[in-house]
């Protein structure tokens, strides 16, 4: 199915802003939120993160909760008297996997968000453990949801976070985070995001034209030669959803965090895809700015470039938003500003 939707509002809560306008903003001035954490490897160097600043050091899954709590709020402004219970939540999470990962993340969150909301989700409500991507699949069926009438407005959100003992020790000793030692790595974050998604809307600010999804038989640590083929594939299938050339792209937006394989791959990517003349694009990777974020990055990418399709400063339209995943997983989303049919 392709997704014909429009975005109404977003919320962000990232370590550089505590709301979409705020992180947007910062992420626009390239201010980064990096800042020594008490996390100490073998090295004995303090791991650089990315820690967004809430008011109570909440820890677990109910720092996720609380992450979510802002930028969902923010979503719900706009549909004044509607409530968590009132809207259908499709939140992307970290993958099953994923080294130090939550136990029994899902259940755990969904009691805390209830608890939050003073009262269940509604029921079409799901919770995707599928990483970066992840946010693109709840595109893909907030689509169904409203084509099928079991919804009037849909919220989109992911939420991740990097910054706990386990999960730091692993990637510390697969040594895939950026330090003294290492060059080639990331900084590890957290954040979350919303998206409130509804039928196509010629009033909103940004719409969702079409997505793409592939898969990369060459992922990270696989040792295979890569050729881009899955996000390759991706860009293909939204673009052609969207009767859309890849070289009438105004403005690139990627999930990649640091790690040399993901930019790489990127430009494999385009580079198979792009034809005929062109003009340089912008490329943008909120990652720069709020570090690594998992499951929340696409969402975060989305949130960008909603505030800037509202406030006029998006370096162009339409936009190609692109998302992978460790196993390989490959996502593409196509978004324009004004009129969602071209």
């Amino acid at each position: 199915m392709t997704p014909r939707l429009s975005i109404r509002s977003v919320g962000m809560a990232t370590a550089v802003g505590l709301d979409a306008p705020a992180s947007a903003a910062a992420i626009r001035a390239r201010i980064d939120g990096f800042r020594e954490t008490r996390f100490l490897p073998r090295g004995g160097v303090w791991i650089v993160g990315a820690e967004v600043p809430l008011p109570e050091p909440w820890r677990g899954v109910a720092r996720l909760a609380r992450l979510l709590e802002g930028p969902i709020g923010e979503c719900l402004a706009g549909l004044p008297g509607r409530r968590l219970a009132d809207v259908p939540l499709l939140l992307a999470l970290a993958e099953a996997d994923r080294p130090g990962r939550l136990p029994d993340l899902e259940r755990e969150l969904a009691q805390e968000l209830e608890e939050l909301a003073d009262g269940p989700l509604h029921p079409e409500s799901r919770l995707l453990a599928r990483g970066r991507s992840g946010v693109a699949e709840a595109i893909r069926d907030a689509s169904r949801l409203l084509a099928e009438g079991r919804a009037e407005a849909v919220l989109v959100a992911g939420v991740d976070g990097y910054l706990q003992g386990s999960t730091l020790s692993a990637l510390d000793e697969a040594q895939r985070l950026l330090g003294e030692r290492n060059s080639d790595g990331f900084v590890p974050g957290e954040a979350a995001a919303a998206l409130l998604v509804t039928a196509p809307d010629p009033g909103a600010p940004l719409h969702v034209l079409a997505a793409g999804f592939g898969r990369e038989p060459a992922p990270i640590g696989s040792g295979e030669p890569l050729r881009a083929e899955g996000l390759a594939a991706a860009f293909r299938q939204a673009l052609a959803a969207a009767g859309i050339a890849m070289a009438e792209v105004g403005w690139r937006l990627g999930t990649m965090s640091g790690e040399q394989f993901w930019f790489k791959e990127h430009d494999l990517a385009v580079s198979r895809v792009l034809r005929g003349r062109h003009e340089p694009v912008e490329l943008d990777h909120p990652a720069d700015c709020i570090g690594e974020t998992g499951a929340a990055s696409l969402a975060c990418c989305l949130a960008l470039a909603f505030q800037a399709a509202r406030k006029g400063w998006a370096p162009g339209d339409p936009v190609l938003v692109a998302a992978s995943d460790e196993d390989g997983r490959c996502a593409a989303l196509l978004l324009a500003a004004g009129a969602g049919e071209r």
